[in-house]
């Protein structure tokens, strides 16, 4: 029984009680009798109207709670014929614009993060309570792995233990670090926390740097090339003037000492001429031209290339050909540049299948027509790439190859990257290695 209603059986019992103890007057005093009736139940309907007025403010509160509980913070209550019980309603109303400003400012705050989580380059991965991927924005999705791991745990999208995700799940708390993935694309990732009702969550902000390192990467290298090639061609160019003038004296030397001499300069010259060469193969990338595309057959290109290098192939034991020859329309391209940059991938594949311990050794072209374009593909049996990490190729000065210089990947990287053509150089994972490059179609 609420409140209302015992009050209201409270005050009919205590009058009832009053009207029956009058009775005892209707004999002797009547007039009196219907007197206290009638006072009686005057207080009986001013009791009832008190506690009517008495009681309204918790209809007005339980009608606050309800507008709370359903969230309606732009409604208000009505104004009452009562000053006092309208503070209290100015009080409820009050509250329910505060409440109102409030929400509507939390929801542009909440629309504003969200327009910016979709368009930051940054990819955001926050958690729930339990570890467990709650949000993702669109740079995020776009990971590998992570494109339906909402409610997944990270650990679980990580693949193998180098991947991308692998390193981001085992990031500390508060700490940033460069990570690369399995293709050798670098990314800065850092995790932090936030409070969400009174505990931690865990958030990770991950920024790709590739493309910033790279430019970084050859800027550094550019400048270092230069200066290495402006010391040393002039110290090459004054060596190689004083070693020819000292070969005018070997007559002048006894007999039995002209050969040594001469043997000695001639060996410093060429050592003088290697190093010349040295350095002018690192500058040909630094002075590199700008590309002039023209449509270009890719079967043509890569038929030239075959037949110079079937015979050197032919006789190290190697199979060279064709695997795989759609037809594919021109591609838009520098034909020097390009044949330049493909005669360096086939000479390594070459040397890598020379080089490696394998039985069956052969070098496969393919050439495929994809939905996305064209895809070129030098696949070689050599497996020198199998244990080597993906961030450390066309880098300048890496090298598989024993007295190699690096310069023939950072010639085709840069060579591919001003034509803006994706390439990637990776093992296969069954004992290959295949460099593919993917070409946009202009007929």
């Amino acid at each position: 029984m609420s409140l209302r209603w015992r009050l209201y059986a409270y005050l009919i019992a205590a009058h009832g009680l009053f009207l029956v103890s009058t009775v005892v007057l209707l004999r002797e005093r009547p007039a009196l009798m219907l007197a206290l009736e009638a006072a009686v139940l005057l207080s009986l309907l001013l009791g009832v109207r008190l506690i009517r007025r008495a009681l309204e403010p918790l209809g007005y509160t339980r009608h606050f709670h309800d507008l709370l509980q359903d969230q309606h913070y732009a409604a208000r209550l009505q104004q009452s014929g009562d000053a006092e019980l309208n503070e209290l309603v100015q009080l409820f109303n009050t509250m329910l614009g505060l409440l109102y400003q409030e929400r509507l400012q939390i929801g542009e705050q909440q629309g504003f993060l969200d327009r910016l989580l979709e368009a930051t380059p940054s990819a955001v991965i926050v958690f729930d309570f339990d570890g467990r991927i709650s949000l993702l924005n669109a740079s995020a999705q776009a990971l590998v792995g992570l494109h339906s791991a909402k409610g997944m745990r990270l650990g679980d999208c990580a693949g193998e233990a180098g991947s991308l995700l692998a390193q981001l799940d085992a990031l500390p708390l508060g700490d940033s670090q460069l990570l690369s993935d399995t293709d050798g694309r670098r990314y800065r990732g850092q995790r932090g926390q936030f409070y969400d009702r009174g505990f931690a969550r865990h958030f990770l902000l991950v920024e790709e740097l590739t493309e910033e390192l790279a430019s970084s990467e050859k800027t550094t290298y550019e400048k270092l090339i230069r200066v290495l090639a402006h010391e040393v061609n002039n110290t090459v160019a004054a060596t190689g003037s004083v070693l020819d003038s000292l070969l005018y004296y070997r007559d002048q030397l006894a007999e039995h000492d002209r050969d040594d001499f001469a043997t000695a300069i001639l060996a410093v010259q060429r050592r003088n001429a290697s190093l010349g060469e040295f350095i002018e193969r690192f500058t040909r990338v630094v002075k590199m031209p700008t590309p002039e595309p023209r449509p270009n057959a890719v079967r043509d290109i890569m038929d030239d290339i075959l037949y110079l290098y079937r015979e050197p192939c032919r006789s190290r034991g190697i199979d060279l050909a064709w695997q795989r020859c759609d037809d594919v329309p021109a591609i838009a391209m520098d034909r020097q540049l390009m044949e330049q940059a493909l005669l360096n991938v086939v000479k390594n594949a070459m040397e890598a299948v020379d080089a490696g311990a394998v039985d069956d050794k052969s070098i496969a072209f393919v050439l495929a027509r994809e939905a996305d374009g064209v895809r070129l593909s030098v696949i070689d049996s050599g497996n020198l790439l199998g244990q080597v990490p993906a961030r450390q190729l066309f880098t300048p000065f890496f090298t598989t190859k024993k007295g190699g210089q690096g310069i023939g990947l950072l010639f085709v990287r840069e060579v591919l990257n001003r034509h803006g053509f994706a390439y990637k150089l990776a093992a296969t994972g069954d004992g290959a290695t295949s460099f593919d490059i993917w070409f946009t179609s202009r007929a």
